[in-house]
């Protein structure tokens, strides 16, 4: 009886050895992602991330909510598409416990114009056309100062507005208009920021037609996120190793052209 119960015991242990691993192992990453360019991108980055024993599924959505909720529930291991800003928002809004472990891709406004080449062409009350909801007309007036068009208060951030604005050389007058009414508003504005994505629906190509365009390496860079009790996991430095490789900075720039920017 006793030796019965003893070969029972190890065959039980055996089994529990010899399949806890494996299904481990099989079980791959689900990393949520929107459709578009971060689909795009990490479908390469599974390629690469699979020689390094990761084994990942995409997960697409088609809002910017359901990411961080269903990372935060546990559902997802990672998600990549937002920017720090959005990330910092939505942890204070609803006290989600999501970190950041690595910088993406730039989606970089561009800044536009029918009348002028240059920015240093504008003349003084030049109408100059910005977003008027907060954070992306915040996003656009930091750009006018990083080109030293104009200064804001230091203690503005990122979401300043006209208001905000201490030095303007050039008096601009500022035309806040929906951000999609913005790239068709040209014909009636000296200059205007347009985000990427009303950009490519307008014809234009940021690479090829902005005269100025915000820096690769601003507040708005995307990132990876996971929930804070999994960044010092050894899956999160591969996962962050693979989409800050070489070959995902050359996929970056080949397929789109200049209009996403790699931020790492």
């Amino acid at each position: 009886m006793t030796k019965r119960i003893f070969i029972q015991s190890a065959i039980a242990l055996l089994a529990a050895t010899t399949l806890l691993p494996t299904q481990a192992q099989d079980k791959p990453l689900k990393i949520g992602v929107t459709a578009g360019p971060h689909a795009q991108i990490f479908e390469q980055v599974k390629k690469l991330a699979e020689k390094d024993g990761l084994k990942i599924q995409i997960v697409e959505f088609s809002d910017y909510v359901q990411p961080n909720a269903a990372l935060a529930a546990g559902d997802l291991d990672a998600n990549s598409y937002q920017h720090k800003p959005y990330l910092d928002q939505q942890v204070k809004d609803r006290g989600y416990k999501i970190v950041p472990v690595g910088y993406t891709v730039n989606f970089p406004i561009g800044l536009y114009s029918k009348k002028v080449k240059t920015l240093g062409e504008l003349k003084e009350g030049a109408k100059f056309g910005i977003p008027n909801d907060p954070t992306n007309g915040g996003r656009v007036l930091l750009v006018l100062q990083d080109q030293h068009l104009i200064k804001l208060k230091p203690e503005a951030g990122l979401k300043a507005t006209p208001l905000d604005v201490v030095e303007n050389p050039k008096k601009l007058k500022f035309v806040e208009l929906d951000a999609a009414q913005l790239a068709r508003s040209l014909d009636d504005l000296d200059a205007a920021a347009v985000n990427t994505n009303y950009a490519l629906s307008a014809g234009l190509q940021p690479n090829r037609d902005a005269i100025a365009q915000e820096s690769a390496k601003s507040p708005y860079v995307n990132l990876i996120a996971v929930r804070e009790q999994d960044k010092d996991k050894p899956w999160v430095a591969k996962l962050v190793r693979a989409y800050q490789s070489e070959e995902i900075r050359k996929f970056v720039q080949t397929e789109f052209k200049g209009a996403v920017l790699a931020g790492f």
